[in-house]
Protein backbone atom coordinates (compact mmCIF):
# COMPACT_ATOMS: atom_id res chain seq x y z
CA UNK A 1 0.00 0.00 0.00
CA UNK A 2 1.19 3.50 -0.91
CA UNK A 3 0.12 7.03 -1.46
CA UNK A 4 1.90 9.87 -2.97
CA UNK A 5 0.76 13.32 -1.80
CA UNK A 6 3.93 14.95 -3.05
CA UNK A 7 1.80 14.01 -6.66
CA UNK A 8 -0.23 17.01 -8.13
CA UNK A 9 -2.32 16.96 -11.51
CA UNK A 10 0.76 18.37 -12.74
CA UNK A 11 4.63 18.55 -11.50
CA UNK A 12 6.00 22.03 -10.64
CA UNK A 13 8.49 23.03 -13.45
CA UNK A 14 11.74 24.69 -13.00
CA UNK A 15 10.31 28.24 -13.25
CA UNK A 16 8.29 27.54 -10.87
CA UNK A 17 10.13 25.89 -8.11
CA UNK A 18 12.58 28.61 -8.87
CA UNK A 19 9.67 31.45 -8.13
CA UNK A 20 9.26 29.14 -4.76
CA UNK A 21 12.84 29.21 -3.76
CA UNK A 22 12.78 33.00 -4.22
CA UNK A 23 9.95 33.43 -1.70
CA UNK A 24 11.12 31.11 0.52
CA UNK A 25 14.55 32.87 0.64
CA UNK A 26 12.50 36.31 1.14
CA UNK A 27 10.21 35.08 3.92
CA UNK A 28 13.47 33.49 5.92
CA UNK A 29 15.45 36.49 5.64
CA UNK A 30 12.45 38.99 6.50
CA UNK A 31 11.85 36.20 9.56
CA UNK A 32 15.47 36.59 10.19
CA UNK A 33 15.74 40.23 10.18
CA UNK A 34 12.21 40.36 12.39
CA UNK A 35 13.55 38.35 14.99
CA UNK A 36 16.60 40.52 15.27
CA UNK A 37 14.86 43.75 15.16
CA UNK A 38 12.63 42.50 17.83
CA UNK A 39 15.03 41.13 20.31
CA UNK A 40 16.95 44.56 20.61
CA UNK A 41 13.95 46.54 20.31
CA UNK A 42 12.18 44.47 23.50
CA UNK A 43 15.57 44.48 25.34
CA UNK A 44 16.40 48.45 24.72
CA UNK A 45 13.17 49.13 25.76
CA UNK A 46 12.33 47.07 28.76
CA UNK A 47 15.41 46.09 30.14
CA UNK A 48 14.93 43.06 32.06
CA UNK A 49 11.80 41.81 31.08
CA UNK A 50 10.37 39.31 34.27
CA UNK A 51 11.86 35.50 34.13
CA UNK A 52 8.34 34.22 32.95
CA UNK A 53 7.83 36.86 30.21
CA UNK A 54 10.67 35.94 29.00
CA UNK A 55 9.71 32.03 29.09
CA UNK A 56 6.94 33.37 26.88
CA UNK A 57 8.16 32.80 22.86
CA UNK A 58 9.58 29.07 23.82
CA UNK A 59 6.40 27.79 25.38
CA UNK A 60 4.20 28.87 22.99
CA UNK A 61 6.33 27.13 20.69
CA UNK A 62 4.63 23.93 21.48
CA UNK A 63 1.84 24.95 18.52
CA UNK A 64 3.62 28.44 17.45
CA UNK A 65 6.18 26.63 14.57
CA UNK A 66 8.20 25.28 17.24
CA UNK A 67 7.13 21.65 17.86
CA UNK A 68 5.45 21.57 14.25
CA UNK A 69 8.74 22.47 12.34
CA UNK A 70 9.47 18.50 12.60
CA UNK A 71 6.26 16.91 12.69
CA UNK A 72 6.28 16.28 8.93
CA UNK A 73 9.73 14.45 9.27
CA UNK A 74 7.44 10.99 7.97
CA UNK A 75 7.02 12.75 4.62
CA UNK A 76 10.18 14.82 3.38
CA UNK A 77 12.59 12.19 2.85
CA UNK A 78 9.82 10.29 0.35
CA UNK A 79 9.14 13.78 -0.86
CA UNK A 80 12.44 14.64 -1.37
CA UNK A 81 13.63 11.16 -3.04
CA UNK A 82 10.62 11.44 -5.33
CA UNK A 83 9.50 8.48 -3.84
CA UNK A 84 5.99 7.77 -3.21
CA UNK A 85 4.72 7.77 0.95
CA UNK A 86 4.33 4.21 1.82
CA UNK A 87 3.42 2.75 4.96
CA UNK A 88 6.97 1.01 5.11
CA UNK A 89 8.46 4.57 5.38
CA UNK A 90 6.31 5.60 7.63
CA UNK A 91 6.98 2.47 9.88
CA UNK A 92 10.68 3.51 9.54
CA UNK A 93 10.64 6.84 10.84
CA UNK A 94 7.77 5.61 13.57
CA UNK A 95 10.58 2.99 14.71
CA UNK A 96 13.19 5.70 14.48
CA UNK A 97 11.21 8.07 16.67
CA UNK A 98 10.38 5.23 19.15
CA UNK A 99 13.93 3.35 19.39
CA UNK A 100 15.89 6.70 19.48
CA UNK A 101 13.66 8.75 21.75
CA UNK A 102 13.31 5.86 23.95
CA UNK A 103 16.85 5.41 24.25
CA UNK A 104 17.59 9.29 25.30
CA UNK A 105 14.67 9.35 27.60
CA UNK A 106 16.52 6.24 29.21
CA UNK A 107 19.56 8.33 29.34
CA UNK A 108 17.73 11.32 30.87
CA UNK A 109 16.68 9.32 33.61
CA UNK A 110 19.81 7.47 34.34
CA UNK A 111 22.42 10.25 33.68
CA UNK A 112 20.74 13.78 33.36
CA UNK A 113 23.86 15.49 33.07
CA UNK A 114 25.39 13.53 30.22
CA UNK A 115 22.13 14.00 28.49
CA UNK A 116 22.27 17.69 28.67
CA UNK A 117 25.19 18.11 27.04
CA UNK A 118 24.42 15.98 24.57
CA UNK A 119 21.45 17.86 23.89
CA UNK A 120 23.29 21.19 24.02
CA UNK A 121 25.70 19.42 21.07
CA UNK A 122 23.01 17.91 19.11
CA UNK A 123 21.13 21.55 19.08
CA UNK A 124 24.66 23.22 17.39
CA UNK A 125 24.81 20.95 15.17
CA UNK A 126 21.19 20.84 13.94
CA UNK A 127 20.66 24.37 14.41
CA UNK A 128 23.89 25.00 12.06
CA UNK A 129 22.83 22.24 9.90
CA UNK A 130 19.47 24.22 9.29
CA UNK A 131 21.57 27.43 8.23
CA UNK A 132 24.16 25.78 6.19
CA UNK A 133 20.57 24.91 4.00
CA UNK A 134 19.70 28.29 3.77
CA UNK A 135 22.73 29.71 2.64
CA UNK A 136 23.26 26.78 0.49
CA UNK A 137 20.51 26.83 -1.24
CA UNK A 138 18.11 29.57 -1.01
CA UNK A 139 21.22 32.40 -0.38
CA UNK A 140 23.45 30.98 -2.78
CA UNK A 141 26.48 31.25 -1.24
CA UNK A 142 29.58 30.22 -3.74
CA UNK A 143 32.20 29.52 -1.30
CA UNK A 144 30.92 26.43 0.71
CA UNK A 145 32.13 24.16 -1.98
CA UNK A 146 33.96 21.25 0.63
CA UNK A 147 33.43 20.20 3.70
CA UNK A 148 35.57 21.58 5.98
CA UNK A 149 34.02 24.84 4.93
CA UNK A 150 30.17 23.89 5.65
CA UNK A 151 31.16 22.53 8.99
CA UNK A 152 33.10 25.24 9.81
CA UNK A 153 29.63 27.62 8.94
CA UNK A 154 27.67 24.99 10.71
CA UNK A 155 29.72 25.25 13.79
CA UNK A 156 29.33 29.26 13.56
CA UNK A 157 25.99 29.05 12.69
CA UNK A 158 24.81 26.66 15.53
CA UNK A 159 27.31 28.03 17.87
CA UNK A 160 25.69 31.63 18.20
CA UNK A 161 22.66 30.40 20.57
CA UNK A 162 25.17 27.98 22.24
CA UNK A 163 28.30 29.02 23.24
CA UNK A 164 27.81 33.02 22.89
CA UNK A 165 24.86 33.42 25.96
CA UNK A 166 27.10 30.82 27.85
CA UNK A 167 29.99 33.88 27.52
CA UNK A 168 27.44 36.84 27.97
CA UNK A 169 25.08 35.27 30.51
CA UNK A 170 26.75 32.67 32.76
CA UNK A 171 24.79 32.95 35.44
CA UNK A 172 21.46 32.59 33.65
CA UNK A 173 22.73 29.77 31.07
CA UNK A 174 23.60 28.20 34.50
CA UNK A 175 20.38 28.76 36.12
CA UNK A 176 18.56 27.10 33.34
CA UNK A 177 20.80 23.77 32.72
CA UNK A 178 20.31 23.65 36.32
CA UNK A 179 16.69 23.70 36.32
CA UNK A 180 16.35 21.48 33.34
CA UNK A 181 19.04 18.78 34.91
CA UNK A 182 17.35 19.30 38.35
CA UNK A 183 14.39 17.82 37.48
CA UNK A 184 16.16 15.04 37.42
CA UNK A 185 18.80 15.04 40.13
CA UNK A 186 18.65 18.19 41.97
CA UNK A 187 22.11 17.42 43.58
CA UNK A 188 23.73 16.75 40.17
CA UNK A 189 23.13 20.57 39.34
CA UNK A 190 25.63 21.99 41.17
CA UNK A 191 28.31 20.21 38.98
CA UNK A 192 27.28 22.89 36.33
CA UNK A 193 29.07 25.47 37.98
CA UNK A 194 32.25 24.73 36.55
CA UNK A 195 30.63 26.04 33.52
CA UNK A 196 30.48 29.83 34.64
CA UNK A 197 34.13 29.79 35.70
CA UNK A 198 35.69 32.51 34.08
CA UNK A 199 38.50 30.76 32.74
CA UNK A 200 36.49 28.26 30.97
CA UNK A 201 34.11 30.88 29.34
CA UNK A 202 37.61 32.80 28.03
CA UNK A 203 38.72 29.60 26.64
CA UNK A 204 35.36 28.50 24.86
CA UNK A 205 35.32 32.19 23.71
CA UNK A 206 38.54 32.73 22.38
CA UNK A 207 38.18 29.28 20.30
CA UNK A 208 34.91 30.25 19.11
CA UNK A 209 35.88 33.92 18.17
CA UNK A 210 38.52 32.02 16.30
CA UNK A 211 36.38 29.76 14.07
CA UNK A 212 33.94 32.77 13.17
CA UNK A 213 36.80 34.93 12.02
CA UNK A 214 38.23 32.34 9.87
CA UNK A 215 34.96 30.93 8.33
CA UNK A 216 33.88 34.53 7.51
CA UNK A 217 37.65 35.25 6.05
CA UNK A 218 38.06 32.29 3.88
CA UNK A 219 33.98 33.06 3.04
CA UNK A 220 35.29 37.03 1.66
CA UNK A 221 38.42 35.48 0.18
CA UNK A 222 36.57 32.98 -2.08
CA UNK A 223 33.92 35.19 -2.47
CA UNK A 224 35.90 38.54 -3.67
CA UNK A 225 32.93 40.24 -0.63
CA UNK A 226 29.92 39.06 -2.86
CA UNK A 227 26.31 40.09 -2.08
CA UNK A 228 25.61 36.16 -0.89
CA UNK A 229 28.77 36.63 1.81
CA UNK A 230 27.34 40.12 2.74
CA UNK A 231 24.00 38.22 4.05
CA UNK A 232 26.31 35.15 5.59
CA UNK A 233 28.56 38.25 7.52
CA UNK A 234 25.47 40.08 8.28
CA UNK A 235 23.54 37.25 9.91
CA UNK A 236 26.44 36.28 11.64
CA UNK A 237 27.17 39.48 13.41
CA UNK A 238 23.50 39.62 13.90
CA UNK A 239 23.90 36.91 16.00
CA UNK A 240 26.44 37.33 17.81
CA UNK A 241 24.93 40.26 19.09
CA UNK A 242 21.44 38.88 19.62
CA UNK A 243 22.94 36.23 21.62
CA UNK A 244 25.29 38.57 23.57
CA UNK A 245 22.91 41.39 24.56
CA UNK A 246 18.76 39.64 24.31
CA UNK A 247 18.72 37.57 28.06
CA UNK A 248 19.11 34.02 27.12
CA UNK A 249 15.33 32.51 27.94
CA UNK A 250 13.77 34.99 25.40
CA UNK A 251 16.40 35.07 22.87
CA UNK A 252 16.29 31.46 22.41
CA UNK A 253 12.90 31.31 22.32
CA UNK A 254 12.23 33.78 19.54
CA UNK A 255 15.37 32.43 17.78
CA UNK A 256 13.41 28.57 17.76
CA UNK A 257 10.36 30.06 16.07
CA UNK A 258 11.21 32.18 14.22
CA UNK A 259 14.35 31.45 13.10
CA UNK A 260 15.24 27.90 13.20
CA UNK A 261 11.30 26.16 13.02
CA UNK A 262 10.07 29.42 10.24
CA UNK A 263 13.18 27.94 7.98
CA UNK A 264 13.03 24.32 8.09
CA UNK A 265 9.43 24.77 7.55
CA UNK A 266 10.48 26.50 4.07
CA UNK A 267 12.68 23.38 3.66
CA UNK A 268 9.77 20.91 3.50
CA UNK A 269 7.80 23.28 2.38
CA UNK A 270 10.03 22.94 -0.91
CA UNK A 271 10.34 19.08 -1.64
CA UNK A 272 6.27 19.39 -1.31
CA UNK A 273 5.40 19.53 -4.78
CA UNK A 274 1.71 20.50 -3.83
CA UNK A 275 3.09 24.11 -1.23
CA UNK A 276 6.06 24.18 -4.43
CA UNK A 277 2.97 25.38 -6.87
CA UNK A 278 1.37 27.33 -4.03
CA UNK A 279 4.58 29.35 -2.55
CA UNK A 280 5.23 29.79 -6.86
CA UNK A 281 1.84 31.59 -7.51
CA UNK A 282 2.76 32.96 -4.72
CA UNK A 283 0.18 31.75 -2.56
CA UNK A 284 1.86 31.86 0.97
CA UNK A 285 -1.55 31.35 2.67
CA UNK A 286 -2.23 28.02 1.56
CA UNK A 287 1.76 27.03 1.99
CA UNK A 288 0.57 27.24 5.41
CA UNK A 289 -2.31 25.59 5.57
CA UNK A 290 -1.01 22.15 3.68
CA UNK A 291 1.59 22.13 5.95
CA UNK A 292 -0.92 22.58 8.80
CA UNK A 293 -2.24 19.49 7.55
CA UNK A 294 0.64 17.30 7.27
CA UNK A 295 1.73 18.71 10.39
CA UNK A 296 -0.74 18.24 12.74
CA UNK A 297 -1.19 15.07 13.50
CA UNK A 298 2.45 14.64 14.78
CA UNK A 299 2.49 17.99 16.39
CA UNK A 300 -0.16 16.46 18.95
CA UNK A 301 1.93 13.58 18.92
CA UNK A 302 5.07 15.90 20.53
CA UNK A 303 2.18 17.19 22.96
CA UNK A 304 1.75 13.60 23.82
CA UNK A 305 5.34 13.37 24.77
CA UNK A 306 5.23 16.44 26.43
CA UNK A 307 2.85 15.23 28.69
CA UNK A 308 4.45 11.50 29.12
CA UNK A 309 7.97 13.15 30.41
CA UNK A 310 6.01 15.23 33.01
CA UNK A 311 4.82 12.14 34.69
CA UNK A 312 7.93 10.05 34.02
CA UNK A 313 10.32 13.07 35.78
CA UNK A 314 10.82 12.67 39.41
CA UNK A 315 10.61 15.92 39.91
CA UNK A 316 6.80 17.31 39.31
CA UNK A 317 7.35 21.43 37.47
CA UNK A 318 5.89 23.82 40.26
CA UNK A 319 7.49 26.90 38.45
CA UNK A 320 7.27 28.70 34.81
CA UNK A 321 11.21 27.60 34.62
CA UNK A 322 10.26 24.03 35.61
CA UNK A 323 7.89 24.32 32.91
CA UNK A 324 9.84 25.21 30.96
CA UNK A 325 12.62 22.56 31.61
CA UNK A 326 10.34 20.28 31.26
CA UNK A 327 9.40 21.47 27.89
CA UNK A 328 13.19 21.29 26.67
CA UNK A 329 13.63 18.00 27.88
CA UNK A 330 10.58 16.83 25.47
CA UNK A 331 12.17 18.61 22.63
CA UNK A 332 15.64 16.94 23.04
CA UNK A 333 14.28 13.47 23.26
CA UNK A 334 12.36 14.77 19.52
CA UNK A 335 15.58 16.25 18.15
CA UNK A 336 18.10 12.70 18.05
CA UNK A 337 15.17 11.30 15.82
CA UNK A 338 14.53 14.61 14.02
CA UNK A 339 18.60 15.24 13.42
CA UNK A 340 19.21 11.51 12.34
CA UNK A 341 16.35 12.22 9.76
CA UNK A 342 17.08 15.94 8.94
CA UNK A 343 20.90 14.70 7.95
CA UNK A 344 19.63 12.06 6.11
CA UNK A 345 17.43 15.13 4.04
CA UNK A 346 20.88 16.77 3.82
CA UNK A 347 22.29 13.96 2.16
CA UNK A 348 19.30 13.26 -0.15
CA UNK A 349 19.76 17.01 -1.45
CA UNK A 350 23.27 16.60 -1.95
CA UNK A 351 24.47 18.81 0.63
CA UNK A 352 26.07 16.29 2.89
CA UNK A 353 28.62 15.61 1.01
CA UNK A 354 28.20 18.97 -1.53
CA UNK A 355 27.20 17.77 -4.75
CA UNK A 356 28.78 19.96 -7.56
CA UNK A 357 25.46 21.03 -8.38
CA UNK A 358 24.98 22.81 -5.27
CA UNK A 359 28.26 24.89 -5.68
Amino acid sequence: MSTNTNASAESPNARERAHARNVARVVSLAAATMVLGLGFALTALTGSLPLWVQYLPLLASVLLLGLPHGAVDHLVLPRARNEPITVRALAAVGALYLVAGTAYAAVWLLAPLTAFSLFILLTLFHWGQGDVYVLDELVGVDYLETPVRRMLTLLVRGGAPMVVPLIAFPGQYAFVAGTVVGLFDPGVATALESLIRTQVRLLVGAAFGAVVVATLGVGYLRSEGSRSWMIDAGETVGLLAFFALVPPVLAIGLYFCFWHSVRHILRTMLVDDGTVSALAEPAVGRACRRFVRDATPLTVGGIVVCASIALLVPQTPATVPEIGGLYLVALAILTLPHVVVVSLLDRAQGLWPPSPTHD
